[in-house]
């Protein structure tokens, strides 16, 4: 007879570990011991991945309330200066800081990989954007605090970009080969209802009330600097998980590289995309196609405010209302198709996702004359697709990225990004002069996110592809 007790038949793909286990480890009788840490590592990666996911969450005060509504608005407000003049101004502010930006961004990833301080970079990046947010409390509302103002804000976009690398190289870290494209939709989706939660809590709580909370008003803009500082403690909180659930990054066996000075990093990159060209050209293009539909997106969050007041009439109640139900949208679609990610691939995403977001840009241009229904129904479809390609964009990259080498690679991801930063803006400027009416700089968007869809048609999500820069992929490809 069978006995009961006795332990179960381990998987083929794990051979038992013997009685008395080597180096004086501990024996597991039955059941190997590779299997067992497999899944005692499961059980840490979730809470790394809430981790991580958590910085995502926190980042949002810096995207949502200190870039697109709320510090950006007031500091463009005619308490600075004439209309026109303070807008002209803070693009000039907003193009410097891209351009360090795209200088930097690569050595500095790169940097991280080499020194095996991944994660000491990502804090000292955070907690200086951290730093710059409390400091946009001593931004009055008065022509003469206008340049500190844009100081403020471009070199927060600076540090903040440096910590999105370091941060997005994490991916790898907190997944697998298997789960990268959930985990990537996570992050984004975090981020997303993150700026619903601050937006809500700044909103009704400072900026909407006459008198908000601890008697706070609207005198000397006190209500803005105010939520700046609720700002800054948001993300400073809410970005400490992921240093204390994630380990330090250390570059894998056989991949480690010399630390070399910060002008000798430029050498090295240059040899290294001469390289990257020569034998996976396939990864320079998604990097080309991806900065021109990723641009695409964020002229629809750019211009959506613009486009629903100018043209739909929505007061700007009625934005600050419809940019939350925009993120709850995005939120919920960019974490439900993490898990199609994984099991279909990113590239087919991405795809869906822009043709998604061309009809549905096409839809807000054809109908503009139906009024605000067509801009809620219309508008949110848009936001129903920008996430996931925001996030399968991540997930594909992570797959190809040689093991070591994420910080540098994601650094071009943010290099290239910027470097054509120019076109959403420049097309939405033409085509409003073109049709002579602000509903046909929908138009203008469109064309950059087909132009992405067009350019990323070509590029192969193969694992072969993946294998000439160190293998990343999983069956069934990305």
């Amino acid at each position: 007879m069978t006995d009961p007790n006795a332990p179960t038949e381990p998987p083929r793909n794990f051979p038992p570990t013997p009685l008395t286990p080597p180096d004086g480890a501990a024996a597991t009788i039955g059941v190997s011991t590779e299997q067992v840490e497999a899944v005692q590592e499961a059980g840490a990666r979730k809470g790394r991945i809430l981790a991580w996911g958590l910085w995502d969450w926190g980042s949002a005060s810096f995207n949502a309330v200190v870039t697109t509504f709320v510090f950006t608005v007031y500091l463009t407000s005619e308490s600075f200066g004439p209309t026109g003049t303070v807008e002209a101004q803070l693009g000039w502010a907003l193009a410097i800081a891209g351009l360090l930006i795209a200088v930097l961004a690569p050595v500095t990833g790169q940097r991280s990989d080499t020194s095996g301080r991944r994660k000491f970079w990502l804090a000292v990046n955070t907690y200086i954007v951290v730093a710059i947010t409390l400091a946009m409390f001593f931004v009055q509302p008065d022509p003469a605090y206008l340049l500190l103002g844009l100081a403020l804000v471009a070199a927060g976009n600076v540090f903040f970009e440096f910590a999105g690398v370091n941060y997005n190289a994490m991916l790898v870290q907190v997944s697998t080969p298997r789960s990268i494209g959930k985990v990537s939709g996570f992050g984004w989706g975090m981020g997303y209802v993150g700026g619903i939660v601050l937006l809500l809590v700044v909103y009704f709580g400072f900026i909407q009330p006459e008198v908000g909370l601890f008697g706070v008003t609207g005198e000397g803009g006190l209500d803005v600097r105010v939520a700046m500082i609720v700002s800054a403690l948001w993300f400073g909180l809410f970005a400490l998980p992921v240093f204390f659930a994630v380990p330090e990054f250390r570059p894998p066996a056989g991949a480690a590289r010399d630390r070399v000075g910060f002008f000798a990093s430029y050498a090295r990159l240059g040899r290294d995309i001469a390289r990257l060209w020569r034998e996976e050209r396939n990864t320079v293009w998604f990097l080309l196609a991806s900065a021109v539909f990723r641009d695409g997106l964020a002229g629809v969050f750019t211009f959506g405010g613009v486009l629903a007041a100018s043209v739909f009439g929505f007061s700007a109640g009625e934005v600050i209302v419809f940019a939350i139900a925009a993120n709850v949208v995005a939120g919920i679609s960019t974490i439900a198709v993490g898990a199609l990610d994984d099991r279909l691939g990113a590239k087919p995403v991405i795809v869906a996702a822009l043709i998604g977001l061309v009809i549905s840009g096409s839809l807000v241009f054809l109908l503009h004359d139906g009024g605000q229904i067509v801009f809620w129904t219309a508008g949110l479809a848009l936001c129903l697709f920008v996430g996931p390609a925001q996030s399968a964009s991540r997930s594909f990259l992570g797959r190809l990225i040689p093991p070591g080498r994420e910080g540098e690679v994601f650094g071009l991801y943010a290099t290239t990004g910027r470097a054509v930063s120019f076109l959403a803006p420049t097309a939405f400027s033409l085509f409003v002069i073109i049709g002579g009416a602000p509903y046909f700089g929908i138009l203008g968007i469109v064309l950059v996110l087909a132009l992405g869809l067009v350019l990323l048609i070509p590029v192969k999500a193969t694992r072969q592809a993946a294998g000439a820069l160190g293998e990343r992929v999983p069956a069934g490809g990305a």
